[in-house]
Order: structure tokens, then C-alpha cells, then sequence
């Protein structure tokens, strides 16, 4: 994913989340977020971006489907306004300013901060309804590494769980993902009924 464009690399992401929103059966499945279900997943991509762009910048995303109602409907709804938004060349005109990650243009604000967030919650999903979860390694590695280098801010910023313990054998993607406070190991309840 790493040697993509910029509109590439978020249809990659996004086509992993998708497979797993189309694959999933049990939306009230808990998973390895503490307090999330299953729709919460979706819930939380469809309102952080839209929420980040109105707030810091001049894009104004529609309103998509309740992911609590629907959240199929509500993440293609997303989606296909992200994509867009990424291939229109206009874009690239438009800045993002926040106190946080400073001044940007939007298609590099979404590509830094919404696309792994698109990865890594694809993981999420995955988990909670006993889909594939795995992800591109070179990716996860290279996120990894970052977060590392920079544990202290990240910690400091209340996005993240405590780091959890993983065993010597564990993988990078099992490293990652116990880094940012994650079970990486998390299974569902394998007696849970499923439902619709």
C-alpha cells in the first residue's frame, strides 16, 4: 500500500473494511474495543472524518445512513463520498487546519489520518465477527515502527489504550495491535448466537 497515490491507497483500505462490512452477520458482536460492538465500528468512521472536515476545514460531507440503523448502508454511503473526494484534482487545493497535526491539504489529511484508521479497524471487524483479519504487513510494519518512535506523544494523547502484553511468538500485526491497547489475541464469544 505504501508506494500508492494517494487515491489508491485509501481504495485499498477501504476495499478490506468493505469485504469485512459485507461479511459481517452479527452486528451487536462485542469486539477487542472495550464498550464497542460490531456497528460501532462502522458508527465511528462515518462520524470522526466528517466531523474533522467540518471542523477544520471547507469540505462538507453529506449525511449517510445511521450505521446504528444500517451500517452497510452507512459506510458505502461514506465511502463512495471519500473516494470522490479524493479523486477530484480540486481537492488538492483545499487545507485542513487543526491545532493538532497542523496545516494540510485535505487528500493528505485523509490519507494520514482516515486511511489507517480504515486499516485498522478493518482488524476490529474482523475480530468481532470471525472474519479474515489479516492485514497488509508491509503497512501494519511501517505503522508500527511509527508509533514506536513517537510513544510518547501517542500516549500522551488519550487515543490509545495501555499497551498490552504479547507473548515471544507474537507477529507484528499481533505487536501493533497490542501497542495501541488492543487484545491481539481477542476472540468472541465463541457460544454467542449469532444474529442478523
Amino acid at each position: 500500500m505504501t508506494r500508492m497515490s494517494i487515491p489508491e491507497r485509501y481504495r485499498t483500505a477501504a476495499a478490506g473494511f468493505t469485504q469485512r462490512v459485507e461479511g459481517t452477520r452479527d452486528w451487536d458482536a462485542p469486539t477487542p474495543v472495550a464498550q464497542w460492538r460490531a456497528r460501532d465500528v462502522v458508527d465511528h468512521l462515518v462520524t470522526w472524518l466528517p466531523g474533522l472536515l467540518r471542523t477544520a476545514s471547507t469540505v462538507r460531507l453529506s449525511p449517510v445512513a445511521s450505521a446504528q440503523d444500517d451500517p452497510v448502508q452507512a459506510w458505502r454511503e461514506l465511502d463512495a463520498q471519500v473516494a470522490a473526494l479524493l479523486g477530484d484534482p480540486a481537492t488538492a487545493e483545499l487545507v485542513l487546519r487543526n491545532q493538532y497535526v497542523g496545516p494540510m491539504p485535505v487528500p493528505v489529511a485523509v490519507d494520514q489520518l482516515f486511511t489507517p484508521d480504515v486499516v485498522f479497524h478493518t482488524w476490529d471487524l474482523a475480530r468481532a465477527t470471525g472474519q479474515d483479519d489479516t492485514l497488509d504487513e508491509q503497512f501494519i510494519a511501517r505503522a508500527y515502527a511509527g508509533m514506536v518512535q513517537n510513544a510518547e506523544m501517542i500516549r500522551g494523547s488519550g487515543q490509545f489504550g495501555e499497551q498490552q502484553p504479547v507473548p515471544d511468538d507474537a507477529t507484528t500485526q499481533e505487536r501493533f495491535f497490542a501497542f495501541i491497547g488492543r487484545d491481539p489475541r481477542f476472540r468472541p464469544d465463541p457460544g454467542r448466537p449469532a444474529r442478523p
